[in-house]
């Protein structure tokens, strides 16, 4: 990471750009500029392509980073949103299957994991349970970041892991409502229409102030930068967030479904 990170700074100051430039014209911030120079933080893959078109220096920084280890809890596909989502300042979520995963209690991640991954061995799937987890940091971590979450009904009602795992699930989804910085709408079943027949979507803004959208399906994803996008995904979220219940009257639904049980 030392190696990498001199070579970075090198092809930097070679070229004649600032580490605020760099920061701007890449996505990240500049403390995270910094820490990949000094060794100190492994470098993003979007970094690594990114900082290539801007600095020039041909295949050199490429070739650098294919000499660190990479040790991620996460699928390949996955690791770009995961590196964007440390950083992130605001994240707005809408699922229509399942409870995301940033809300997830341990037993409803191991269960939807070990349903969705039935090939993968047990050890590895415990693995990824904890990645899961860890990324949950990112509801208390200081400094605050704005978190929305938009879910649908049906999600919610959908018993997975059983009665107990089900229930659990539901009282942790109202717990982290009452965080100041989390909001949790419900999108209810008896709405005829609305903006998320599309599928789920993540919109995602960094430290940097750079926007992003995200899209998975099927081990496939999709991380998107253009403008046009991203600011198509935002009305589209704004849509379907007009339509969801109040955070009050969400609460009351997810209680009512929790009582049920």
């Amino acid at each position: 990471m030392r190696m990498f990170g001199a070579v970075a700074r090198g092809l930097r100051e070679n070229a004649g750009v600032t580490t605020d430039a760099l920061a701007e014209r890449v996505g990240y911030s500049k403390s995270l500029i910094i820490k990949v120079e000094r060794g100190e933080r492994m470098p993003p893959p979007m970094f690594v392509e990114k900082a290539t078109e801007l600095l020039g220096g041909g295949a050199l920084l490429a070739q650098a980073a294919a000499h660190l280890e990479r040790r991620s809890d996460f699928p390949e596909w996955f690791e770009p949103y995961a590196d964007l989502e440390r950083s992130a300042i605001s994240l707005y979520k809408y699922d229509n299957f399942v409870v995301n995963g940033l809300l997830q209690t341990v037993d409803y991640a191991r269960a939807l994991l070990s349903d969705s991954s039935a090939l993968v061995e047990a050890d590895e799937i415990e693995r990824r349970v904890e990645a899961r987890l860890a990324r949950q940091n990112l509801l208390t971590r200081t400094p605050l970041a704005q978190l929305a979450f938009l879910v649908e009904e049906s999600a919610l009602k959908r018993p997975l892991g059983g009665p107990d795992v089900h229930k659990a699930q539901l009282t942790r989804l109202l717990g982290i409502g009452q965080l100041r910085n989390v909001t949790i709408q419900v999108v209810a079943t008896s709405a005829e229409a609305h903006a998320g027949f599309d599928g789920p979507m993540t919109l995602i803004e960094t430290e940097a102030r750079r926007q992003f959208g995200y899209l998975e399906v099927q081990g496939r994803s999709f991380l998107l930068e253009d403008r046009d996008e991203v600011s198509t995904l935002n009305q589209r979220y704004a849509m379907i967030r007009s339509q969801a219940l109040s955070v009050r009257e969400s609460a009351k639904v997810i209680e009512q479904i929790a009582g049920e049980l």
